[in-house]
């Protein structure tokens, strides 16, 4: 897999935090079914691990949470990035052995597995295919497709020593609930500095840094003209994102000032992911906070 996508001077997401409406619950299939650990925790909230040390996502209990609903901006779905196509053939070998519900997709820059957590929250598993294979249009638009997995290849590759999380897992990407697609595109290129890598008609966006397939994805397809979820309603919380230097962090500072959107500290941010240098809100109420700490 490479490696230096999720590097800087990439801006990539280091982590994202959940809101649940059950946190022992949440935590047991995290942990059984996905594969995490728990490095921290509290009566209401856990910090999870695949390595002991770092960490990539966290869980906050919500009292009297609401559920998803359709129409709300926020999570469309967090995707794993594994290291290798063999640790992926692992983990869907032992999602088959535990019967869990899974879709999947071939989208020439990657394979990948759908599943939802307990609170309806997207799943994405995936490994990426050699990026010498995947393929640029002059345009300098990445080619991606969904078909039908080739699940019997993918198992093929297994060796059955599936041990949770292996190192080297990543965040890969974050794809969000967007109310207009127009002005989110906006922000994240022009405030950001992400550059538009695929677009799906007027309905969906994907964006990145380094000519990644994609660091952050932006669809329309339950959310047009939608609002952010209450506080207590599940979902996402926020995602972080690194930047590379001071001064990067100056210039996104300035475009987010002259576009109109808020640039100030997140008190409920996490410890982990990086320190927080700064906080938004994208233009569907998304929760974003930046480091410059390397993770």
């Amino acid at each position: 897999m490479p490696t230096h996508f999720h590097k800087k001077p990439n801006m990539y997401v280091s982590h994202i935090q959940l809101k649940v409406s059950n946190l022992e619950r949440s935590l047991d299939y995290y942990k059984n079914i996905i594969g995490f650990n728990v490095l921290e925790q509290t009566k209401m909230s856990a910090v999870l691990t695949f390595d002991g040390t770092t960490s990539i996502l966290s869980l906050e209990e919500v009292p009297a949470a609401l559920p998803l609903r359709r129409g709300v901006t926020g999570l469309y779905h967090f995707a794993l990035l594994l290291p290798t196509r063999k640790d992926l053939g692992n983990f869907i070998q032992q999602i088959i052995q535990k019967n869990e519900r899974v879709g999947a997709g071939d989208h020439h820059v990657s394979e990948a597995f759908y599943l939802n957590d307990p609170d309806g929250n997207g799943i994405e598993v995936y490994s990426d295919r050699p990026e010498q294979d995947w393929l640029w249009h002059e345009d300098g638009m990445v080619y991606m497709t969904t078909e039908q997995v080739n699940v019997q290849s993918v198992l093929s590759e297994a060796d059955g020593k599936w041990n949770g999380l292996p190192a080297g897992t990543v965040m890969g990407h974050i794809h969000l609930s967007a109310a207009n697609l127009t002005d989110s595109g906006k922000f994240y290129t022009q405030a950001l500095g992400y550059d538009i890598v695929t677009r799906y008609g007027n309905q969906a966006l994907f964006l990145s840094t380094g000519k990644y397939h994609h660091h952050i994805g932006l669809n329309t397809w339950e959310s047009l003209n939608g609002s952010p979820a209450p506080e207590n309603g599940v979902g996402l919380k926020s995602f972080t994102i690194v930047l590379s230097n001071e001064a990067e962090a100056d210039k996104i500072k300035e475009n987010l000032k002259s576009l109109g959107a808020r640039v100030e500290a997140f008190e409920g941010a996490s410890k982990f992911g990086g320190a927080q240098a700064f906080s938004t809100l994208d233009p569907s109420g998304i929760r974003i906070v930046f480091t410059l700490d390397e993770t």
